[in-house]
């Protein structure tokens, strides 16, 4: 999936959320539910532009998605917002599939499919 000057990483390349770093999912709330990252920050897809303000990061947000088109969207549609944005390649599914951690709102193991 090819989506033109978006900056995109492998999900090997997206490192430990921190004060230099961020995990923006934004997936809907059952997919969350189902299972995301340890550390990430939901907002789904339709919510971002009014929740700005909960997405502020001092350094690079990295957002993922189930495969990466969302996502995608949404790096385009910060980006000229002015945020340092990148998309996550192949989303949650390549997240679960490189063997990265999953959990539930309980921290528990989970899966994304």
């Amino acid at each position: 999936m090819s989506f033109g000057s978006v900056p995109s990483v492998s999900v090997s390349d997206v490192p430990e959320p921190g004060p230099s770093a961020a995990l923006l999912d934004v997936r809907e709330d059952d997919e969350w539910t189902a299972g995301h990252a340890p550390g990430a920050l939901h907002v789904p897809m339709g919510d971002v532009p009014s929740r700005m303000a909960d997405i502020s990061v001092d350094g690079t947000l990295y957002v993922v998605c189930r495969q990466g088109g969302r996502s995608a969207r949404v790096v385009e549609y910060l980006q000229h917002a002015g945020v340092d944005a990148v998309n996550v390649d192949g989303g949650m599914v390549a997240w679960q599939q490189a063997g990265l951690p999953v959990v539930d709102d309980a921290g528990r193991p989970a899966t994304v499919y």
